[in-house]
């Protein structure tokens, strides 16, 4: 990913208060990320940054569209994108990521890098199955399909509970006495 301090707050120089950004997350933001999940976007991000003195809360807002290929005809089409998450930044002794939303800063720490959560909190908004629109309305299955399998013991064409025990290999007989 190339740095861009674009999506970098300078948290050095906030009051400890609440703070409101504003980011156009456009094509050029989703070419940074060497990835091709998302091509291209327009994605407004709606930043409220609650500084105190132990604790900087991190809410995200997400909404717009980003361009999908569809999993079943390989068409682009743009999926709609809604997202609200919540990072959580602390003061300690090192930095590292404590938990996905959780993370540690030392107390001299400068800036708060944002483009890498932007990404993820987007990545994560989208569905598993990317469908065209035009198929989503389409129930999952047919139930005329030939490809639905059931699973039965009896020998095709009997229609009893028990059986033609003429068409059961004897070995199996045997095992019929048990009782």
């Amino acid at each position: 990913m190339k740095k861009d301090a674009q999506y970098d707050i300078n948290i050095a120089k906030l009051a400890d208060k609440t703070h409101h950004f504003a980011f156009e997350l456009d094509k050029a933001f989703f070419e940074q990320f060497e990835q091709q999940l998302i091509p291209e976007g327009q994605v407004h991000a709606d930043v409220t940054l609650t500084k105190t003195e132990r604790l900087i809360t991190v809410d995200f807002d997400l909404h717009g569209t980003v361009r999908q290929i569809c999993d079943r005809s390989l068409d682009e089409y743009d999926q709609v994108v809604e997202a609200h998450e919540q990072l959580l930044v602390r003061f300690g002794d090192q930095n590292q990521e404590l938990d996905d939303n959780v993370l540690q800063i030392t107390p001299d720490t400068q800036t708060l890098p944002l483009a890498q959560h932007l990404f993820d909190y987007i990545g994560l908004a989208l569905p598993m199955k990317k469908l065209h629109p035009r198929f989503q309305n389409e129930p999952d299955e047919n139930p005329d399909a030939d490809a639905k399998l059931i699973f039965t013991t009896r020998p095709e064409g009997d229609s009893t509970e028990g059986g033609d025990n003429d068409d059961i290999d004897p070995r199996w007989n045997a095992l019929r006495n048990l009782n």
